[in-house]
């Protein structure tokens, strides 16, 4: 699994208020029983779960975090790659997350802190008979499969000219291409992940290694180079040989990413995961804390939230009107709020993260906030 990134303890206030944010809605009721309901208790050293097996389909996991630490819940194929996953759980609070389930052997994985492979519990879906799905939707799954193919194959080109630069040895060169070089892969990263192997490689930051790996020979990908680009200011040969790395695990991303399986609910909780890292990591400031081109991905989550969100608003307006209602309202909001911060509506040049002042930050994060809570919704709509 994905080493996920830990935050650093001078934004751990700032975090954990935006964490309560978007996961409050979610504390108000706990589930209801029901062979459908899963409930999960998580702790610093326990992953208790009300059911070891339940009918294939679709899965509500009510979850709550009894630990003291950040937790993540996943449920995992038995290769480790993920059917769904809810991150930032902090402690106290609840959540609830909707999953389309096949038949099948599975695990249940809390991950307090964040780190490592988790607690696990082993999991059966039983039953032959496939989920009958409003054909709209898998239309909607069939146009998002191809989004992020089509991200993927644009990425390249532009993460190749980084590359290039940086082998080249051109500084200036590599940072104007460095933040482009990433779009696609921030608007699709919920899929990405869900191969559990690549993003580790190409998009760990440093205080994300796992414990015993060194930071000198494990550290790859982006965030290696955006160091070694802005802090230190200097391209040695380590930094040419994982140019040319990153080029070699994007390609293998690029192979893979048209085969992960996406159903309207993970397209559903990957855009609420989206929202998540923006109001974990760019928020915060801690993503790209060396170029200070966090606004960048920023946008880019954002804008993949809403494809997903756009492909299945067809059916989730039919079940939940007032849902659609708010999130059409949210999401123009946050996109009218991030336009104050480029020079035109299309322009990816977005002012470097470390001139936007506190309050302005704060108003961000209001805005995220404000639409990851109607957004967390959205799977449940879409399975009404």
């Amino acid at each position: 699994m994905r080493p996920v990134r830990s935050l650093h303890a001078a934004s751990a206030i700032a975090v954990a208020a935006a964490l309560a944010a978007i996961t409050g809605c979610t504390e108000k009721s706990d589930a209801q029983d029901g062979d459908h309901v899963i409930n999960v208790t998580a702790t610093d050293d326990k992953c208790q779960v009300s059911k070891k097996e339940f009918p294939a389909g679709h899965v509500e996991l009510a979850v709550e975090n009894k630990g003291s630490k950040v937790t993540e819940v996943y449920v995992l194929f038995p290769d480790d790659r993920v059917v769904t996953e809810r991150e930032n759980i902090g402690p106290g609070t609840k959540q609830r997350v909707t999953a389309e389930v096949k038949a099948g052997d599975y695990q249940i994985a809390c991950k307090p802190g964040m780190k490592g492979d988790g607690i696990r519990q082993a999991v059966k879906a039983t039953g032959g008979k496939a989920v009958q799905r409003d054909p709209r939707l898998d239309k909607a799954v069939a146009a998002y499969r191809a989004y992020v193919q089509a991200q993927a194959d644009e990425t390249l080109p532009k993460a190749e000219a980084f590359a290039k630069a940086v082998q080249d040895g051109d500084l200036e060169a590599a940072k104007k291409a460095y933040a482009p070089s990433r779009i696609g892969w921030e608007r699709t990263e919920p899929v990405a992940e869900s191969f559990g192997d690549i993003d580790p490689k190409v998009d760990v930051r440093e205080d994300g290694l796992e414990d015993g790996q060194d930071p000198a020979t494990d550290w790859t990908g982006w965030h290696r180079l955006e160091k070694a680009l802005w802090q230190d200011k200097k391209i040695g040969t380590r930094e040419k040989d994982l140019a040319g790395l990153l080029i070699k695990d994007l390609k293998d991303w690029q192979n893979r990413v048209g085969k992960a399986e996406i159903t309207p609910t993970s397209m559903a909780n990957g855009a609420k995961e989206l929202l998540d890292e923006v109001a974990t990591g760019k928020v915060t400031g801690e993503e790209e804390r060396y170029s200070h081109t966090d606004l960048v991905d920023f946008k880019a989550n954002v804008e993949g939230a809403q494809k997903s969100y756009d492909l299945l608003k067809p059916v989730a307006k039919e079940n939940d009107a007032a849902l659609v209602t708010e999130l059409d309202e949210q999401f123009a909001a946050l996109d009218k709020l991030l336009d104050q911060y480029r020079p035109t509506p299309t322009s990816y040049d977005f002012t470097s993260y470390d001139k936007v002042g506190k309050a302005d930050r704060k108003e961000l994060s209001d805005a995220v906030n404000a639409l990851a809570e109607p957004l967390s919704k959205l799977a449940a709509a879409v399975v009404k």
